[in-house]
């Protein structure tokens, strides 16, 4: 609310105020009883206090994204992306090689910048670190670190950094960056609404001045996955891990780490209020892993099992069915219809039941 104009329509709905128009709001507070004003005050104030704890990171109105000033739009043949395809192990080895290959051609050449990305986060506390690759001299070495963020943003602020500081040295006309989230990069092009537009913008400019200098100027994404036995991603990938900081500063989280941590509570006592109420019944199947652990939840890509079954509506129900234990098993039908002769022709067991199917038959 701090933020918002005096003439802002919020502030006519809050507050008791002479006004300059006759024609006061009809949702004016002067309108409402005591109780009505408290919700919509206490509503409002608490958003305003939760986004007040938030730093900005959208900016959906950059010049950078508009579509005569998009870079996709009008450089798209200054930038390219080199994806790694997990198939089999051949494209493993053959991502490496041309790692290798880019690591030769930028160690022997003035004109390349190599890059080089890393993220780590324990403890909410995130460490990036890049290495900036030269020809003849010193490796440039970056260490940045923060707190609730995730990692895509702080994959976005590394980069960021280091590109700047790469298109600021003398004589560079390309650009190789390295890294474990080619996803995060991708970010720097799109032009929809994402709470990384902040850094977005940024580079997007900081890129344009690079493309526009020098019409032969480029800059390529290539990507290296965390398993990549690769020597010089696997050197920052180690003191990525190594290093070991607290920010002494109180930080606010991002966007895309409050949306996270709300939906971690949500689950945290989705699964106490679960565990602790009689609804679910005796006879629900826990699901396990091939080690015999609890599948915990998550609410990324699908979670840990709906994705599997979720896009056939008859699976979906008949796998609810064995959880709950309501499917037509001998089981089932001795506990509904006791009086009901069963039998079950499978060697020495007599019932046919839920576990039976699962772990032995």
């Amino acid at each position: 609310m701090h933020s918002l104009p005096h003439n802002h329509i919020l502030w006519s709905l809050l507050e008791s105020r002479p006004s300059d128009n006759l024609n006061q709001h009809p949702l004016s507070l002067d309108f409402l009883i005591c109780r009505q004003r408290e919700n919509i005050k206490r509503s409002i104030i608490d958003m305003d206090n939760r986004f007040n704890e938030v730093f900005p990171s959208f900016d959906p109105l950059n010049i950078e994204f508009s579509p005569s000033s998009c870079l996709i739009n009008v450089l798209p043949n200054h930038f390219s992306f080199y994806s790694y395809f997990k198939s089999n192990d051949y494209n493993l080895i053959d991502n490496t090689n041309q790692l290798n290959n880019i690591a030769i051609t930028a160690s022997s050449d003035c004109l390349h910048a190599l890059i080089i990305s890393d993220i780590g986060i324990k403890n909410n506390v995130a460490m990036s670190i890049t290495y900036i690759h030269i020809w003849n001299r010193p490796i440039i070495k970056t260490i940045h670190h923060t707190t609730n963020i995730i990692s895509t943003e702080a994959e976005l602020f590394a980069i960021r950094h280091s590109i700047n500081q790469a298109i600021n040295l003398p004589g560079i006309s390309k650009i190789m960056v390295i890294t474990d989230s080619i996803h995060a990069t991708r970010l720097i092009f799109n032009s929809f609404i994402h709470p990384s537009q902040v850094h977005s913008a940024a580079i997007s400019k900081e890129l344009r001045r690079f493309f526009i200098v020098n019409n032969n100027n480029s800059i390529e994404f290539w990507e290296c996955p965390s398993h990549c036995d690769w020597p010089l991603f696997k050197s920052i990938n180690k003191d990525t891990k190594c290093l070991h900081q607290t920010p002494l500063l109180l930080c606010k989280s991002s966007w895309d780490f409050s949306k996270k941590r709300e939906y971690e509570d949500i689950i945290c006592n989705w699964k106490m209020i679960f565990q602790a109420s009689d609804q679910k019944g005796r006879q629900f199947l826990e699901l396990v892993d091939s080690n015999n652990n609890l599948i915990e939840l998550f609410y990324t890509n699908g979670g840990p099992w709906l994705k599997l079954i979720g896009h056939s509506n008859s699976l979906c129900t008949r796998a609810m069915r064995v959880i709950t234990n309501h499917t037509s098993t001998g089981e089932y039908r001795l506990h509904f219809f006791p009086k009901e002769e069963i039998k079950y022709l499978c060697g020495p067991y007599s019932i046919e039941s839920r576990h039976h199917i699962l772990h032995e038959c």
